[in-house]
């Protein structure tokens, strides 16, 4: 009776010692080493930008070195595995693309639970895609696409890949519309780019931060973007959903995201942090440089926003039989 007496004695101790311990944790953070902001992606592309504008601001009001790292590969989904197994220590986060709310869907056998295996911190920002075609195309508007479409004259469009946001994008619009378009997946925005601009192939559909440059240059004539919103970047260039598809609203996005045990003290601390950091007009300035609208907010907000993407997107992917590449 005594020894079951003193270890229940030892389990009431160990109980309220736990969020002591956790307490300390959060109020030592971020003292005790570097933070890391994985980067989904690799070098070169938005979340490689997004990852690297964000950080020295960071470092700057955390006192603490922040390292950027890029774990790529799997439509982000190999990084965003090595975050969801870290230690929930608040000193390591990830930086996630618009890919975050297709993968459940689209990859067979995760490593991870989208939902229970992460923490969302922030919503960074969301951004259009633009559909585009090259100078010398026939299509010079958004309904001349639509046109020839409808009357299935083999328009094919080209993507970052199979299960990109543009591809759903597309697929989503076909399906609504009553188009006929040929997918053509590319292996990433460098080459998407290079056959669009010289022609081979006659649509592209990627973010602001890859067509832009191309439209300035005058070698690509953007047809439509797809956000309920004209980008600000692209003020002339017309909505789908001004076009004739009234609601339809297919954004790119950035978030950042911890593992899902990361105490909720230092995941609220991170998300002041990070909305601080996206005021400031120099970090608000070279994200418009990206193409992206800064959205911010509370980490509640993050959550609704990529949960109504993870439905949205799985009811795309299921309907068009979508496969991964």
């Amino acid at each position: 009776m005594q020894r079951r007496a003193a270890l229940s004695a030892i389990a009431v101790l160990l109980a309220a010692a736990a969020p002591l311990a956790a307490n300390a944790q959060s109020g030592a953070w971020p003292t005790r080493q570097p933070i890391r902001l994985v980067a989904v992606f690799p070098p070169g592309g938005s979340v490689d930008q997004v990852a690297r504008i964000l950080g020295p601001q960071l470092s700057q009001q955390l006192g603490q070195t922040v390292i950027v790292e890029n774990k790529g590969g799997a439509s982000g989904s190999i990084g965003t595995a090595a975050v969801a197994g870290a230690a929930p220590d608040g000193y390591t986060f990830a930086v996630v693309f618009d890919t975050h709310g297709v993968n459940p869907s689209l990859i067979p056998n995760l490593p991870y639970d989208t939902r229970k295996d992460l923490a969302p911190v922030v919503l960074v920002g969301t951004s259009p895609m633009v559909l585009a075609t090259f100078t010398g195309s026939e299509y010079k508007t958004f309904g001349d696409v639509v046109a020839a479409a409808k009357a299935k004259k083999n328009v094919s469009y080209g993507t970052i890949g199979s299960g990109s946001l543009g591809h759903l994008a597309m697929a989503l619009l076909g399906k609504h519309g009553g188009m006929e378009m040929t997918h053509v997946p590319y292996k990433g925005g460098g080459p998407l780019m290079t056959d669009a601009v010289a022609g081979h192939v006659p649509l592209s559909i990627g973010s602001v931060f890859v067509t832009k440059p191309h439209i300035d240059s005058k070698r690509l004539r953007p047809l439509a973007v797809t956000t309920r919103k004209r980008s600000p970047e692209l003020p002339d260039v017309p909505t789908v959903a001004e076009s004739g598809y009234p609601g339809f609203d297919a954004p790119a996005w950035w978030a950042v995201l911890a593992p899902a045990k990361t105490p909720p003290e230092i995941v609220r601390r991170m998300n002041e942090e990070l909305n601080k950091a996206l005021k400031v007009p120099d970090i608000a300035h070279k994200l418009a440089g990206q193409g992206i609208n800064v959205i911010g907010g509370t980490p509640e907000t993050a959550r609704a926003f990529i949960d109504k993407q993870i439905e949205t997107w799985a009811v795309v992917v299921k309907e068009n039989n979508i496969k991964a590449d």
